[in-house]
């Protein structure tokens, strides 16, 4: 009887959750501006920044496509250093906890989905109801990119999957597609493991996440997600945790970088928009 209890309350607080979070994303929806706050020239012009930026990742992958023998080792040295210092952990952790079906799966929708759709998701909402600083945030975006396709270009790097033994390609496994099959190699650099900019990308939203949240368990989510994202990409066979390293270096040298912009440069490199004044 008291585990009968256990559920239906349970169920019940589920159902309390779910009901608020329906209310304040009815509430959000009901906010919605007809029209982008900088206006329509604006908008176009911050797809137009990224697709710029994902031209430049397409040109980059063209250039390490026919480099698969430096990728790999380049990952040989990255597996070495690791092992000198002890914490070459990725294919046991990967063995370990692969019979968790639910666990993997999980991993490896997260990383499908974290660094574009969420990382999409969150920057279409800063845009509409945190529009002061939207654009601070894209100016990271924009420099952790452009320090990413340097690496890219300089280092290409195998991920585990594609040059450790027994490293399983979970993603493949979780949607029935392969990562690097023609259909997705259009999409996809499978030498751009260093810097992991699923890991970069996480800390550049979360941490804006965090500071721009009114509740605790959004400031919890924000704090949990970059260490997520890491799970993700390690447990998946996509990155070794120095790609994950070096891609918050990347995210951390960003958010440095833009700050000093911010100081000497325009105030569209502002953590948040300079009212403007009444004319007099």
């Amino acid at each position: 009887m008291n585990f009968v209890r256990g559920g239906v309350e349970l169920a019940t607080r589920i159902r309390a959750v779910v009901r608020a979070l329906a209310g304040k994303l009815s509430a959000q929806v009901r906010t919605l501006p007809t029209r982008p706050a900088s206006g329509w020239g604006d908008l176009f012009l911050q797809f137009f920044l990224f697709f710029i930026a994902y031209q430049s990742y397409q040109l980059v992958r063209g250039i390490s496509d026919g480099q698969g023998g430096l990728a790999l080792a380049n990952a040989d040295r990255i597996i070495h250093i690791e092992r000198s210092l002890g914490s070459f952990f990725e294919p046991d952790l990967q063995q370990a906890l692969l019979n968790q079906h639910w666990l993997v799966d999980g991993a490896s929708w997260l990383y499908l989905n974290s660094h574009f759709v969420l990382t999409v998701g969150f920057l279409a909402w800063l845009y509409l109801f945190r529009h002061e600083h939207f654009r601070f945030v894209r100016n990271m975006f924009m420099v952790a990119m452009a320090l990413a396709l340097v690496g890219y270009a300089l280092y290409p790097t195998a991920p585990p999957r594609l040059s450790v033994v027994g490293v399983v390609d979970t993603v493949s496994v979780y949607t029935g597609v392969h990562i690097a099959a023609p259909s997705t190699h259009l999409f996809y650099n499978a030498y751009a493991a260093v810097p992991s900019m699923h890991v970069c990308f996480a800390l550049l939203i979360a941490v804006p996440g965090f500071a721009l949240s009114r509740t605790a368990w959004a400031r919890g989510w924000w704090s949990a997600y970059p260490m997520l994202v890491f799970f993700a990409v390690v447990i998946t066979g996509n990155h070794f945790w120095l790609d994950a390293a070096a891609g918050a270096a990347v995210a951390c040298l960003a958010a440095v970088t833009a700050r000093q912009l911010a100081r000497v440069g325009p105030a569209s490199w502002a953590w948040q928009e300079v009212p403007q004044r009444a004319p007099a």
